[in-house]
């Protein structure tokens, strides 16, 4: 097993693609910490994994929150004895165009992916530094961490943020033997991509149909939304790989949307 009783602690991980992580790396062998704003949905998820034969445990997190992180994480240190593995994955989706982009939606943005970020790599951090027991931290990016999309003016800053946060803790905790690495997703067919169907349809006055082959799928080599176990694969790729070879590093997933 690629992850066998390393501590892993995923945002967002009730539902969508931090669910999908979730579960493989309980597969894998991991202790997986179900880490979501929807307590009862956390504990459904870590239940799923339990009767599953795996090692899983809930908590409430609101990332934006710097004492509801401390907390959580407090938590999962007495519960398992330390963090391996943090994949900041929690995040949200509004669409406007600039001009009317209210500010506080702006900043509603850049909380929960930044912010959120940060402050769960803050915590984890000294745990991973302490005797140098090393880890990985994975940010959840986006094909619009490289790229741009009308209508997502804070979406795309913070996704592209998230690179230039994961180089620098890439160089900050090499010597203590942990890695930082972002995983940049294409279109993935999940709740959150969902609502936004409807809501490109009424801004760019398209059909729903049109917003999915002509906006999001349209320069993909096949035409193919991207999965969450192939989200979930390259997840387990960067928390089990074994040296600071890989790390500073953003890999697409995206069927070809975006090609560097």
């Amino acid at each position: 097993m690629k992850l066998k009783d390393k501590v892993c602690i995923v945002t967002g991980a009730a539902s969508g693609i931090g669910k999908e992580i979730a579960l493989t790396y309980a597969r894998e062998g991991g202790k997986v910490v179900i880490a979501d704003m929807n307590k009862p949905a956390a504990q459904a998820t870590a239940d799923e994994i339990v009767k599953a034969g795996g090692t899983a445990m809930a908590v409430a997190m609101d990332v934006t929150s710097e004492e509801q992180v401390n907390a959580a994480v407090a938590e999962v240190v007495a519960a398992y004895g330390g963090v391996d593995v943090l994949v900041s994955n929690a995040g949200i989706q509004i669409v406007h165009p600039v001009e009317d982009f209210p500010y506080a939606e702006w900043k509603k943005m850049l909380a929960i992916h930044l912010d959120g970020a940060f402050l769960t790599t803050k915590a984890c951090l000294p745990h991973m530094y302490a005797g140098k027991r090393g880890g990985s931290i994975i940010y959840m990016g986006s094909v619009h961490s490289k790229e741009a999309s009308v209508l997502k003016a804070p979406y795309v800053t913070a996704k592209h943020g998230l690179i230039g946060l994961s180089k620098t803790i890439a160089k900050e905790g090499a010597k203590y033997g942990v890695r930082s690495n972002v995983i940049c997703p294409g279109f993935v067919r999940t709740p959150l991509v969902d609502k936004q169907i409807p809501e490109q349809s009424k801004a760019l006055g398209i059909s729903e149909d049109d917003v999915i082959k002509k906006v999001m799928l349209k320069d993909t080599v096949d035409g193919e939304f991207t999965t969450t176990q192939d989200v979930a694969e390259v997840a387990l790729l960067f928390a089990s790989f074994p040296s600071n070879a890989l790390t500073g590093q953003s890999l697409i997933v995206s069927h070809g949307w975006s090609m560097e």
